[in-house]
């Protein structure tokens, strides 16, 4: 399987990786199948302006790329930009991705969703994009006992 370079460069430099402490949002989603985990950390300002994202993923190259080039493309966005993100952008700003690969960057674009899910249930702030928005259930991966630490 060919990757591009930017898929190799996001999986061998990953930007914004870690933990946020108080978090505005926090989304996690996973993949049964392929056991990719991911956790998103959002800090949203009172002009609803993304000023701070990161990034822990569980799994394979392209998952971590994808979310990677996910966080690169909605840091210092609003948050409406950043509910229209498309798995399709992440993939394109990653030069592609092979198709048996592209469900890591739909599950970057379900881990915003869920963050920002969190940050409307949190804070009672409505999100435009969310209304018909069901969050991932706990039984979506069944790993639980796995730290992403």
């Amino acid at each position: 399987m060919l990757y591009s370079e930017k898929v190799m460069d996001h999986f061998m430099h990953p930007r914004n990786v870690g933990e946020m402490e108080n978090p505005s949002g926090v989304g996690e989603v996973g993949n049964a199948k392929c056991g990719d985990i991911m956790r998103m950390y959002l800090k949203i300002d009172e002009n609803d302006i993304i000023t701070d994202v990161k990034f822990k993923t569980y799994g394979c190259g392209t998952a971590i790329a994808s979310s990677s080039m996910a966080t690169e493309l909605i840091k210092g966005k609003s948050i409406n930009d950043a509910i229209n993100l498309s798995n399709k952008e992440v993939a394109e700003n990653l030069d592609g991705l092979p198709p048996i690969k592209m469900h890591c960057s739909v599950l970057a674009e379900e881990a915003i969703k869920a963050a920002l899910y969190d940050y409307q249930e949190k804070t009672g702030h409505k999100v435009k994009g969310l209304e018909n928005y069901e969050p991932p259930k706990d039984d979506l991966h069944d790993h639980e006992h796995m730290e992403l630490d």
